[in-house]
């Protein structure tokens, strides 16, 4: 149920494209704690179209113009990646809270820059890892923290499907286009597959590991492109002295295939995710050596986007700390950078000292 208007975040959407027509506007609309206040595209067809079927307060073609609205609490990017780092400085320039889509930039130079900008803003900024709103991750999580005791080792694995578009196109509404579209001249989608899939995919496999796991200190890894698919593998050395390894396979020719297995000093963590357009929390069973039994969690609600939304307004509500935050996002960026140079070199890359592009 929605609380009065008074306690809502308005939210401005800046994109109309796919993401947003799938995930975030309907999320903005259903989210207890938010609204979708306005929306903002350089498209003007989009727009009209995308302002005719979710109604908005307000709709803007410059976005500017919507950050000149004092009504706007906060904006979710949910543009080309590109475009995220520019527009959220320009955001928090103008005093709002922002919300922007993974990758958090294109470069660890720029993403840089915004956590500072972000420091100096007093502002919140959460990055749309949606999947740490997942039940049956939250569930692990927790379990990690307050149960599991030490960490010994972390499985994490994000393998795309070569079915994934006839499962998507069976779940998805038709999305709607336009030749109007404003593109970046870095667009790896484009010219660049390996690049797009370590930013779009890579993003959510080594934030649930840190997520998961804890900060990752170091990685080597190994690609292979063969058959038409893209396959990192990754060892991984978190900063408490445990090993992990990470699986990066964009596409495998079976079901979707992404999970988590994680060993620890007084207990264990199977987890099994699924194409996230099901909108079905992962399942998950944690053992305990104190109890001698498994537990799951139900995770009915498995609406992510929608509890990513909500989460990101109770942060801004309650003043409290955005999940994942502009550090989170800044870690994910060096690790996929040391992965890629860890491929170059043949060597244990240090997630720290990484800088340049990803």
């Amino acid at each position: 149920m929605k609380r009065h208007e008074s306690d809502l975040l308005r939210v401005g959407v800046v994109g109309c494209g796919p993401i947003s027509q799938n995930a975030h506007f309907e999320s903005c609309r259903k989210a207890k704690n938010a609204e979708l206040y306005a929306i903002c595209d350089t498209a003007e067809d989009l727009l009209a179209r995308m302002t005719t079927v979710h109604q908005p307060k307000k709709s803007y073609r410059q976005f500017d113009h919507m950050l000149a609205d004092p009504q706007v609490d906060a904006v979710l990017i949910a543009t080309a990646d590109a475009f995220h780092v520019p527009l959220a400085k320009q955001a928090l320039a103008a005093g709002k809270h922002v919300l922007v889509e993974k990758p958090l930039g294109v470069s660890i130079d720029q993403c840089q820059e915004l956590q500072d900008a972000v420091a100096k803003s007093g502002l919140k900024l959460q990055v749309a890892n949606m999947k740490r709103y997942d039940p049956g991750i939250a569930f692990a999580h927790r379990f990690i923290k307050e149960e599991m005791g030490g960490l010994l080792a972390l499985k994490a694995w994000y393998c795309d499907s070569t079915y994934r578009y006839t499962m998507t196109d069976s779940l998805l509404p038709i999305s709607v286009h336009s030749t109007q579209r404003q593109v970046p001249d870095d667009n790896p989608k484009e010219t660049d597959r390996r690049r797009y899939y370590m930013l779009t995919h890579g993003s959510h496999l080594v934030d649930t590991a840190r997520y998961l796991g804890g900060d990752i200190e170091a990685v080597q890894a190994q690609f292979v492109e063969r058959y038409g698919a893209h396959c990192w593998f990754v060892a991984v050395r978190f900063v408490d002295g445990s090993v992990g390894h990470l699986d990066l396979t964009v596409a495998v020719r079976m079901d979707w295939h992404e999970g988590f297995h994680v060993y620890g000093e007084k207990g264990s963590v199977i987890g099994k995710t699924y194409l996230p357009w099901y909108l079905k929390s992962s399942d998950v069973e944690c053992f305990s050596t104190a109890t001698g039994e498994y537990r799951r969690v139900l995770g009915e609600d498995g609406h992510v986007y929608r509890r990513q939304v909500e989460g990101f307004a109770d942060s801004v509500l309650r003043d409290t700390r955005p999940n994942p935050d502009v550090a989170d996002g800044l870690a994910a960026m060096q690790i996929m950078a040391a992965i890629n140079r860890s491929v170059q070199s043949g060597q244990w890359e240090n997630v720290s000292s990484m800088e340049g592009v990803v």
